[in-house]
């Protein structure tokens, strides 16, 4: 440990011989004299008594909870995209209980002036009469949205979520560097981070007693349903999100499902008299609030922002009707001026007759006069920063310029000052992170902290004891930011002993919730969305085209092998087939392809991100559709779902690997659907999952004998193995006839058996049962396609496919007309099914609204 004066005692300690304590800043480990803080002893004196292996695994553990869990941050021009993992350090930031209640009280007590000044700026506007707020720094903004003006939230809480970021300066004292307040991110990965932490320290946790922190989301939850306007119905409270290509997307999901709200996007929302209704499956329902992840003038395009195809046109409307609540209130982000910091003390006096408990970092709005001459003439000691939250402008530390560079900023700074913020420097402090070099040394990065408050819906706020602390990707650097490849800490709030055990016994269950009547307790259905319902029947269509092409391979594969290699028809009859299907293509020329020709297009098959036809494009249309329905699915599903993509990217450099991964992938297909028979609730989403596995089903058996009915007798009957095989029927036809196979017997299985699952007349019969279902639910006319399919084969007669049957030419002309209409039919009902639920543009209002 390297610091000027460091204990004895603690020299020896493994883990601290080589970390670095700056001495120019606030270290939260270390004291001034080098010796630990009270409240980090428990925690290192635990982490010594691990061995080096020991602590990288639990590191290890760490990333992979992550990768399975899906948790994913997009840092813009990252290599890794959307798929960029987040990243969590094994080492928590810790906070004193004591220093905690100061904190937390201060916290409340600025959210409550925050939510005040919004009242203000948007009512009577006696903040700018009275001179306590420039009108230019309010007016001058994008972030004023003059059509709220008036508009008077339910409960008039313009502020449902907060956060702030906080620094801590060299001396201790905690300092505010931003104010987030449209819709504030972060909350839902500190909820991941100590949902993964409590299984990587849980001795820890314990011993210290780390304070939970699920009250503050059932808080959240509360305060949205309880000032929701409804007509006395249980309301309904969505989440609204960008979409799958946000940055915080998987956080977007993860808080749906613990929350316990429909994740939806704009084009799942409509307006209808001056009220919000979710497009559903069953009709459209009334929304009553609205959690929104969507930044202020997006939000509708008919009022706030034209170009924006990410709103719901009509919203400002039905908010100034009081008709839905949107949390946090439209132009909310007003307040994430930096500028505004230095008038906030004034208005705290005004507003809540009260000492700002929590002062910012000093600045200077250089949009006045005074402020601007201190900047320029100061401009060493400060940082400038862009004065509102819609400049695209990273901070200028004022020492770090020179010559040009310089002027060019001062000349911005004269040009344009209202446009600039000056900021006090300030050090932020360090904490101690795990070294990923494999050698288990504790490295010093500079942090900030972001902490979280809900509105109780009765003038107070619920502050998490807990929160997210970002680390700089580099020691010393004074910019913290995940969209420049920061890691993140969990945030262990410490209990009194005494008190420290009831918290963790506080459940969501204990805090009363709004009255309803009992008949409205229980719900036999859920609100899938229109746009959720397309996903899951998507989702239903890529496993099961997945595994079809998963299977039809490893089939191919094992006809390959030594012993079956000098069978010639078999491969020149499964290379013809899997050429009409659009697999395996052999190159030009090449009529009967070699083993190695074929294990070659295989490999490209399987891997091929850019093949129309690839199990790797497959699986990546199949997350994609997962990923977008995540709080409908159990953890495990998505965990499984979650872990496939990777599966064709392992080594295959052998037909053995080769096979490996096939095996792999068809266990993982066999995986989700064993979730979606086991794990998921029979409702309509559930529904059309089942719709498009059949769907997928079916087209593939169709596609596959319209092609293997069209070969010559004799390579049919040596291809029929493969074709029970490739078919999932194998075992089935072993089991019922213990003999090598035959053609009747084969056809009767793969087609007229409709106990067989993976028969084409099983099929038709599901997708009749579940299509009328659907139709009598939903109230639409019954689609009769498969009925009409399973009619036309019920008057086949096997006998007439016998190879000596007169009729076996005009049979199999018959069969493979049907097939080709059964392949038809599956299009067609993609499409009536998309027109009827997927895009609804007139659909009718569920009862009950």
């Amino acid at each position: 440990m390297t610091t000027g004066g460091a204990s004895p005692n603690l020299m020896s300690q493994r883990l601290l011989h080589s970390y670095t304590a700056d001495a120019d800043r606030y270290d939260e480990m270390l004291a001034a004299d080098g010796s630990l803080r009270p409240h980090w002893r428990t925690l290192i004196d635990q982490l010594e008594n691990l061995t080096p292996d020991m602590m990288r695994r639990r590191a290890e553990e760490v990333r992979e909870a992550i990768a399975s869990d899906g948790m994913t941050y997009n840092v813009y021009a990252d290599p890794q995209g959307a798929n960029r993992p987040w990243e969590l350090d094994l080492l928590p930031q810790i906070v004193a209980a004591d220093e905690w209640r100061s904190l937390s009280a201060a916290v409340t007590q600025r959210a409550r002036l925050l939510n005040a000044v919004l009242g203000d700026l948007y009512g009577k506007q006696q903040l700018l009469a009275d001179g306590l707020l420039p009108p230019a720094l309010i007016f001058g903004q994008h972030g004023y949205l003059w059509p709220c003006r008036n508009v008077e939230p339910p409960g008039g809480v313009h502020l449902h979520l907060y956060a702030i970021d906080l620094a801590r300066s060299a001396d201790g004292n905690w300092w505010v560097i931003a104010d987030r307040t449209q819709g504030p991110s972060g909350s839902g990965y500190a909820l991941q981070n100590r949902q993964i932490m409590t299984r990587a320290l849980p001795e820890a946790m314990r011993d210290m007693h780390v304070q939970p922190l699920l009250n503050y989301f059932h808080a959240l939850h509360q305060c949205l349903t309880r000032l929701a306007p409804t007509s006395g119905e249980l309301p309904l409270v969505v989440l609204l999100t960008p979409g799958p290509y946000n940055e915080t997307y998987s956080e977007h999901a993860f808080l749906a499902h613990t929350l316990g709200f429909p994740l939806v996007e704009g084009v799942d929302l409509t307006v209808r008299g001056e009220m919000v209704f979710l497009k559903t499956l069953t009709g459209l329902r009334r929304v009553h609030a609205i959690m929104r992840r969507l930044d202020d003038d997006y939000c509708d395009p008919l009022e706030l922002r034209s170009d924006s195809a990410l709103g719901i046109p009509g919203l400002t409307q039905a908010a100034r009707s009081g008709n839905v609540l949107i949390a946090n209130a439209l132009g909310s982000g007003v307040l994430e001026s930096t500028a505004l910091h230095g008038f906030l003390p004034a208005i705290c006096q005004r507003l809540l007759g009260e000492e700002l408990a929590l002062p910012a970092v000093a600045s200077w709005w250089c949009g006045e006069k005074p402020a601007l001459e201190y900047t320029l003439a100061h401009l060493e000691e400060l940082v400038i920063m862009p004065a509102f939250p819609s400049m695209r402008m990273q901070p200028v530390f004022g020492h770090t310029l020179s010559g040009q560079a310089r002027r060019n900023l001062i000349e911005s700074l004269q040009v344009q000052p209202h446009a600039y913020v000056a900021q006090e420097w300030v050090r932020l402090s360090q904490a101690p992170v795990l070294s990923r070099s494999g050698d288990s040394r504790l490295m010093s990065r500079t942090v900030s902290l972001r902490v979280f408050a809900a509105a109780d819906g009765m003038g107070g706020y619920h502050v998490m004891p807990g929160g997210l602390t970002r680390v700089a990707q580099r020691q010393r650097r004074d910019v913290v930011s995940m969209q420049q490849g920061g890691t993140s800490k969990d945030v262990w709030i410490l209990g009194d002993n005494v008190n420290a055990h009831s918290a963790v016994a506080v459940g969501p269950g204990t805090m009363s919730d709004p009255v309803v009547r009992t008949s409205e307790l229980i719900r036999t259905t859920v609100d899938v969305s229109s746009h959720a319902g397309e996903n899951l029947f998507w989702m239903g269509r890529y496993t099961e085209r997945t595994d079809n092409l998963a299977r039809l391979l490893r089939t191919t594969l094992q006809s390959t092998t030594e012993s079956q290699i000098e069978n010639r028809t078999i491969l020149s009859s499964v290379s013809e087939i899997c050429g009409h299907l659009g697999i395996l293509m052999p190159k030009s020329g090449q009529a009967h392809p070699t083993v190695t020709a074929l294990q070659q297009s295989m490999r490209a098959a399987i891997s091929d991100p850019s093949a129309v036809i690839s199990i790797a494009t497959h699986l990546r249309h199949l997350h994609h559709s997962g990923y977008q329905v995540r709080e409908h699915l159990s953890l495990d599903n998505w965990q499984a779902l979650n872990r496939m993509p990777a599966m064709v990217y392992e080594k295959m450099n052998s037909p053995t690997a080769i096979l490996n991964v096939l095996t792999h992938v068809i266990q993982g297909c066999s995986g989700l659907a064993g979730h979606a028979l086991d794990d998921m609730t029979r409702d309509e989403g559930w529904q059309f999952l089942m719709i498009g596995r059949h769907i997928e089903r079916m087209v593939h058996l169709a596609n596959l004998f319209d092609q293997f009915l069209q070969l010559e007798p004799l390579r049919q009957n040596a291809a029929l193995t493969w074709l029970l095989e490739s078919s999932s029927s194998i075992v089935t036809y072993r089991v019922r006839y213990r003999r090598t196979p035959e053609w009747l017997q084969v056809l009767h299985l793969l087609v007229f058996d409709v106990s067989n699952p993976h028969s084409i007349a099983y099929q038709f019969r599901m997708l009749q049962h579940y299509l009328t279902d659907i139709a009598q639910q939903l109230g639409i006319l019954s689609m009769n396609i498969p009925g009409h399919l399973s009619e036309q084969l019920n008057e086949m007669l096997l006998t007439d496919f016998a190879r000596d049957a007169a009729a076996s030419e005009l049979a199999n002309a018959r069969l493979i007309q049907l097939m080709r209409e059964a392949t038809g039919a599956g299009y067609s009902l993609t499409d009536d099914l998309a027109r009827h639920f997927f895009t609804p543009l007139s659909v009718p209002v569920s009862q009950g609204v």
